[in-house]
């Protein structure tokens, strides 16, 4: 997972970037136990995760000069994606974390026009943050910015806190499962599930993965437009481009393919203990499914099937209204061996869902001008090995931009296929004033 951000830091500089960087980075170890956090014995069934006893910035964080494109765009133009910068997460999301190194890293992209700017690409394992953890990493990072005292000493090897982590779901809140709903799941995972006909799923599971990436930006005045638009219909932004991605997918795909699944990630952190907020780093999430077929989402008739997007919405709502109930991450523990039973026994077989959409969300502006702030942000996620055929991520940065986040595996989908589906998407957003 990747959350990338551009700050913009006010004043005078008495430090150099690096040692802002490093302060900085300082502070969120500090606050975050799960970024001194690894996991020991991951090729067995019982892993665990154990705390690195320190953490040497020096091969975590690394600096590159970058002219920017997406991040300097101006918040009501039409935005163009830097090419660049979508190189450069593709090659961080084909690159794995080292064995005994921390299970994230940094790239700082040092603006050449404007010595007051510069971005940062948070690289993290999923196993460490879900999609909110890393807003909440550039939050503790930013605070961190502005309260640097130019005094203290900058440290390259930063001793990790005594923080126990955070607990894990299933000990703060009751995930419970009804009969009914495990009985159907172990009954479809171990005797027989019957894949819907019509549905495209992308190529069969395939290995060795390498994830292809596209960044879709949106002005702050379309998105401002698009949202108001939603709440005239009932629905929400994250139903709305579910509707959009399933719409897209069925004007590209051949008319035999009927049926698309698509996949969510919901937050679970709004109703745990307060020991655990959006300001947490940890995982904390579930998932949730919907189906599209493409008599609802692609009319005859040629319109908008908002319909579609308001039962999107009501699903999303029927998921977080069960407060973690029947969550499939709570099936895990019925799982004998993690390696066999979801990863390598599902090579050469077809994949069951079509696409993801993870939204998550807005990241507020800073409003106090004497403190350094956010401008744009990414939020991009690797291409699923066995799971959607294509992610979708999103989040709207402090500049009411919102990116939208493609990624795909070489080989599962073509890239022609999804610049034809990115293209649609551009389109059917832009004309969502009329329809």
């Amino acid at each position: 997972m990747e959350d990338l951000e551009t700050l913009r830091p006010v004043g005078s500089f008495l430090l150099s970037i690096k040692d802002y960087i490093y302060q900085a980075c300082e502070a969120a170890i500090t606050e975050h136990p799960s970024l001194s956090a690894i996991v020991a014995d991951d090729h067995t069934q019982d892993p665990y995760f154990v705390r690195l006893p320190e953490i040497c910035l020096d091969q975590v964080v690394s600096f590159q000069d970058w002219k920017p494109g997406l991040l300097a765009t101006e918040a009501d133009g039409e935005p163009t994606p830097d090419l660049d910068l979508q190189t450069l997460l593709a090659t961080q999301h084909n690159t794995p974390f080292r064995a005994s190194n921390p299970l994230w890293r940094a790239c700082v992209l040092l603006d050449i026009e404007d010595k007051r700017q510069f971005t940062v690409a948070f690289v993290y394992h999923h196993a460490i943050g879900d999609g909110t953890s890393g807003k909440a990493f550039h939050r503790t990072f930013l605070r961190a910015l502005g309260a640097i005292n130019s005094s203290n000493q900058t440290k390259s090897i930063i001793k990790s806190p005594r923080l126990p982590l955070l607990p894990n779901i299933e000990h703060v809140h009751p995930m419970s499962l009804s009969l009914f709903y495990l009985a159907k799941k172990i009954f479809q995972a171990k005797v027989y599930s019957r894949r819907p006909a019509g549905l495209w799923t992308g190529s069969k599971v395939l290995i060795p993965s390498q994830t292809r990436l596209r960044l879709v930006p949106f002005s702050k005045l379309l998105v401002a437009a698009i949202r108001d638009r939603c709440r005239q219909k009932g629905t929400t932004i994250t139903a709305l481009l579910q509707t959009i991605v399933a719409r897209s997918l069925f004007a590209r795909i051949p008319p035999e393919f009927t049926q698309l699944v698509c996949t969510g990630a919901l937050s679970s952190r709004r109703w745990l203990p307060e020991i655990i907020t959006d300001e947490s780093m940890g995982v904390w999430v579930q998932d949730y499914e919907e189906t599209y077929s493409r008599a609802a989402v692609a009319p005859s008739d040629g319109s908008f099937p908002w319909a579609e997007a308001r039962r999107s919405r009501k699903t999303i709502e029927s998921v977080l209204s069960r407060r973690g109930g029947n969550a499939s991450t709570s099936l895990l523990q019925f799982v004998d061996d993690f390696q066999q039973e979801l990863c390598l026994s599902k090579v050469g077989k077809d994949r069951d869902k079509s696409f993801e959409v993870s939204n998550v969300g807005v990241l507020d502006p800073q409003t106090n001008p004497d403190l350094p702030s956010i401008n744009g942000m990414v939020f991009s996620q690797c291409a699923s090995v066995m799971g959607n055929a294509i992610e979708v991520s999103a989040v709207t940065g402090g500049d009411g931009c919102l990116v939208l986040a493609v990624s795909w595996q070489q080989g599962v989908v073509e890239a022609d296929l999804i610049n034809e589906v990115v293209e649609s998407i551009k389109q059917e957003l832009n004309s969502l004033d009329v329809l």
